[in-house]
């Protein structure tokens, strides 16, 4: 007669590590954002209101959101098209070509920002050149653009290539052997299975680009009403001991990224529903 032992567990208990998760959280996300939405509401509606509706500050929202979603919009095709390559295809270099899609988490952004300068200035290395069609990228909204697409490519591919590796080959040779085009394969079996992935990527894109400040800032020139970004705003209003305007943007870029997230969650949720994922 066999006798049961208990099961040793490495990591103790659920009550022990729930409580040092919920103690870290706290530390790190719930108490200061916790402590920043109680600074807001200490403002009344009126200061509210005027602070984050300014025109210089609308404007900076458009600039923000909209270069946020056209470069996630631009990193979720070609972040996608550089994961199915790595993934699928053999080549020289490869590993080379694997490592530099890490370099924005590595690179400080600052650091990338004058690289990005030096690249698109008008006496830049490729802005030299693409003065000549007269296409301005520094100093402009398409180096905003430019800024943002940079720092967000990694998060698209390194969330689409673990799903691409544990899709199977044989499922797109099945497609062919029953007639399917390829339009028809990437339609009907690859998009279901990575669309999961891609929405994930797409909203890790939008969020740190929406958040983004050090690449930004050297490659827009900083003109208000023009390429002025949310963030740059925040801090200069905070220089100027401006807290409750720089509390109050804050906390509509704090809603809108909650909100974004929300609705991609949503999303993702259908769509592992939709095609059994």
């Amino acid at each position: 007669m066999s006798i049961a032992l208990p099961r040793r567990r490495v990591i103790p208990g659920f009550g022990l590590t729930m409580g040092f998760t919920l103690l870290y959280l706290s530390l790190v996300f719930l108490i200061p954002v916790g402590a920043f939405l109680l600074y807001t509401a200490t403002m009344s509606w009126e200061t509210f209101w005027n602070a984050v509706t300014q025109r210089q500050v609308v404007a900076s929202y458009k600039l923000s959101f909209g270069g946020s979603l056209i470069a996630a919009t631009i990193n979720l095709v070609f972040g996608a098209l550089v994961a199915w390559v790595l993934v699928r295809y053999r080549f020289p270099g490869k590993r080379l070509v694997d490592a530099l899609v890490d370099l924005p988490f590595a690179l400080p952004t600052a650091v990338a920002g004058i690289a990005l300068v030096t690249l698109y200035a008008s006496s830049g290395w490729v802005g030299q050149y693409l003065e000549l069609f007269g296409i301005r990228v520094a100093y402009t909204q398409l180096g905003v653009i430019v800024a943002l697409t940079y720092i967000g490519l990694p998060f698209v591919v390194r969330t689409v290539q673990p799903v691409l590796e544990d899709l199977e080959a044989e499922w797109e040779e099945a497609s062919a052997s029953l007639g399917a085009g390829r339009l028809t394969t990437v339609r009907r079996v690859i998009l279901p299975a990575l669309m999961p992935a891609l929405l994930t990527g797409y909203a890790l894109a939008f969020a740190r680009a929406l958040g983004e400040y050090g690449s930004v800032v050297f490659i827009s020139g900083n003109l208000p009403f023009r390429t002025e970004i949310t963030p740059l705003l925040i801090v200069a209003k905070a220089e100027q001991y401006d807290y409750h305007g720089a509390a109050a943007i804050g906390t509509v870029m704090l809603l809108a990224a909650f909100l974004m997230l929300l609705v991609i969650n949503g999303l993702q949720w259908w769509t592992s529903r939709r095609y059994g994922q």
